[in-house]
């Protein structure tokens, strides 16, 4: 048995649900360790195509424990109508725990989200507007709701007393807005705690038994580690840890209890919203890697935007790699590539006519970097069928590998369709 997180390893929408489905259906535990509603994992398996936010991919199997970590913030409306969606499609979630000192998402979150964005201009960076940012702001400012207030009446109408106080002051002389009416917030909120409540506990006795029984566990992230609030390309950056530091904390669980760290990457790379990509392309090759007009085309699940696109970017996953132990690299959507008669690797950067091996702080400076490019031939064959690691065309592989080394991990999985039985297994964790 071990404790296995799977982490994004660039900038979010690599794929991580495809790959935390098939390794759910071999835990015994999954803990989705961090984030909010703004994350998204597509999973397509035997009961069909879902889209989750929230909720852990480990819901489909019965006996399989789904917690929603300490780490996370959560829309309760959201959340709750998401349940309403799995329930109406025969998904039992009776197997679901909320941890109660998971932080609360409230309406002065989202609006001080979509009012701060719309203040910075052209500086903007691109949130999702729903809120996350301010409600992690709020947990570290000490005046976060958690969910476990939500069970308590006279605790919440306490504690939403003393903090829409300070917000709506905000909301009138900061952002000129109209005040939030307390009563309205408290009954919405007091009912949405009722519902949850079946789900809500104290979540670290379910964590330290499934340590203490050897089980398999398996930490679910969310976003990408280029996005990490320290280690990201600040500030064009999420507000929670998605990498190794994260899944400890906001699971509860000891660094040295993690035996494996996979990092999920894409076989090109994306990014949604703002802030550097050096091996951004555009025109005909950027068509190509979008997969326009397919199915499974580069549109963020939680955006709904256009993902930007560009090929793999070595600098940064070597860096990835480095920062958050990954041991081992999931390879999702080598089938894009299928029809590339070339593909490049970004394998440095240069800048001012120095070559820099690492992504630079500033953004400023990232975004003026230039990609030092390797050229490998394609394999111009579909991979879409193949099953095993011996049936990839040798080009494919001859790629695979390289990726492997220049991240400087084992390849334990590579995906070449969305379908739950288009994995490549090469080396399993769990």
């Amino acid at each position: 048995m071990a404790v296995v997180a799977v982490v994004g390893a660039q900038w979010g929408d690599e794929g991580k649900g495809h790959i935390v489905d098939i390794l759910a259906a071999r835990a015994q535990t999954v803990i989705r360790y961090g984030g909010g509603n703004n994350a998204g994992h597509t999973v397509v398996n035997r009961h069909g195509t879902f889209k989750l936010h929230m909720v852990p991919a480990g819901i489909f199997e019965p006996a399989t424990l789904n917690i929603v970590g300490n780490g996370t913030v959560i829309d309760p409306k959201h959340f709750l109508g998401e349940l309403d969606g799995l329930t109406a499609r025969g998904i039992v979630v009776d197997n679901l725990r909320i941890s109660d000192r998971a932080h609360v998402i409230m309406p002065y979150h989202a609006m001080q989200d979509r009012f701060d964005e719309a203040l910075k201009g052209d500086a903007k960076i691109g949130t999702t507007g729903r809120g996350i940012g301010p409600a992690y702001a709020d947990k570290m400012a000490r005046i976060g709701i958690r969910v476990a207030d939500l069970r308590d009446p006279a605790l919440f109408r306490e504690r939403l007393t003393a903090v829409l106080t300070i917000k709506n002051r905000l909301l009138t002389t900061y952002y000129q807005a109209e005040p939030l009416d307390f009563e309205t917030i408290y009954r919405e909120y007091v009912a949405y705690g009722q519902r949850l409540a079946p789900y809500i506990a104290d979540v670290y006795p379910d964590v330290q038994h499934a340590l203490e029984s050897n089980q398999s566990i398996l930490l679910e992230g969310a976003q990408g580690v280029l996005l990490d609030i320290d280690h990201g390309t600040y500030p064009f950056v999420t507000s929670s840890q998605p990498g190794i530091a994260g899944a400890s904390q906001g699971a509860g669980i000891a660094p040295s209890e993690i035996d494996h760290v996979m990092g999920v990457f894409k076989a090109y790379a994306t990014r949604v919203g703002s802030g550097p990509f050096p091996s951004e392309v555009d025109g005909v090759a950027a068509d190509a890697l979008r997969q326009m007009g397919k199915p499974w085309a580069e549109v963020g699940t939680t955006t709904g935007r256009l993902r930007r696109v560009g090929w793999f970017d070595a600098v940064a996953a070597r860096y990835a790699t480095r920062l958050n132990g990954i041991d081992r690299l999931a390879i999702t959507k080598l089938d894009v590539l299928d029809e590339v008669a070339e593909i490049s690797i970004c394998v440095g950067y240069r800048h001012n006519g120095q070559l820099i091996n690492h992504p630079p702080s500033q953004p400023e400076t990232y975004a003026e970097v230039e990609p030092v490019y390797e050229v490998m031939p394609g394999w111009l064959s579909p991979t879409q069928g193949v099953r095993t690691w011996a049936d990839l065309p040798a080009n494919a592989q001859a790629y695979v590998n390289r990726l492997a080394e220049l991240c400087g991990a084992q390849v334990s999985m590579v995906s070449v369709g969305p379908g739950h039985d288009q994995i490549i297994e090469v080396m399993p964790v769990l």
